[in-house]
Order: C-alpha cells, then structure tokens, then sequence
C-alpha cells in the first residue's frame, strides 16, 4: 500500500530520489534496483530530471508529485491520497488529480480523500460521499442496489467501502 500526504511529508536533507527510494532501501533492494525503481516512479510523475534537487528547490505541485512517486515506488495494489491537494492551487490540484486516475488505469486502486468538489473522477468510478462518518452517497455505475445502502451509518468493511 502506497500512502500520500497532504503534507508531502518528504525528508529535507534528502534528495528527490532519494526520498522515492526510502523504502525499497529499507526493505533491502540492491543500489541497482533502487535506482531503477526510483527512476521509472519519477518518471511517471514527470521529475525524471529532478532527481539530484532537494525539496526545498522544488515547488508545491512537484513536491507532491515526488510524495506520489514514493507511494508508488513499489507498485501497490492500493494508494490512498488523504487530501492531496489541500495545499495546492487548483490547475496545480487537476494535474495531481489526473497523475491519479494514470496510476489507476495502471492497475493500482486509488482511494483519495478530498473535501474538493471539483475533484471529481471519471463517470466510470466508484465514488463514496461521506458527511460526518456516514455514508450519504455511493455511486458506482452498473450496480444496482447502491443507493439502498446510502443512509446506513458507515458500517461495512473497508472492503466494501473501497468497492
């Protein structure tokens, strides 16, 4: 699982690539496969080239495009993006928000949770509305059924919920 902040959270006194490769270097890889791992998640975020600069030289909108590329350095199953463009402009929050559904058609669910209307997913997209931890909307094109279950407190499994 692949985890992105809306504070970036990346280290300071690191560079971009070396912030993507944190884990796979931690876990073990050799310096070879960091490095190829770490370059291809740079480069389907677009900072290919900025690999050698730190965070500070970077930024909002590539600083989390470098928090995406670590969440995705090992290719999960699942990303989860909590508010990932609450601190960025919103031209800047529509890229972030297409380097998302890229990463889906990829194969990877992204679950992002985001207070922004205007974020919306494609119409092919399951899409869980909650207003204070109940779920009051659930769309999901060709199920049936999905609007029965809108007014019952959130209670299923994160399974379900995910769709």
């Amino acid at each position: 699982m692949g985890v992105v902040f809306q504070d970036f959270r990346l280290i300071q006194r690191k560079t971009v690539l070396e912030n993507v490769i944190y884990l796979p270097r931690i876990l073990g890889f050799d310096r070879a496969t960091q490095r190829e791992l770490g370059g291809a998640a740079l480069d389907s975020v677009g900072l290919a080239d900025r690999g050698d600069a730190y965070p500070d030289e970077l930024s909002g909108g590539e600083k989390q495009r470098v928090a995406i590329a670590r969440a995705i350095v090992n290719r999960p199953e699942l990303l989860v993006a909590d508010e990932p463009t609450g601190n960025l402009d919103p031209e800047l929050s529509q890229e972030i928000f297409q380097l998302f559904r890229d990463i889906h058609r990829q194969g990877t669910t992204v679950l992002v949770a985001t207070h922004d209307p205007t974020l919306t997913p494609p119409a092919d997209h399951h899409v869980l509305t909650l207003d204070r931890g109940r779920l009051v909307g659930d769309a999901y094109p060709g199920r049936a059924g999905a609007a029965a279950r809108i007014a019952a407190p959130l209670a299923t499994s994160g399974r379900e919920v995910i769709g």
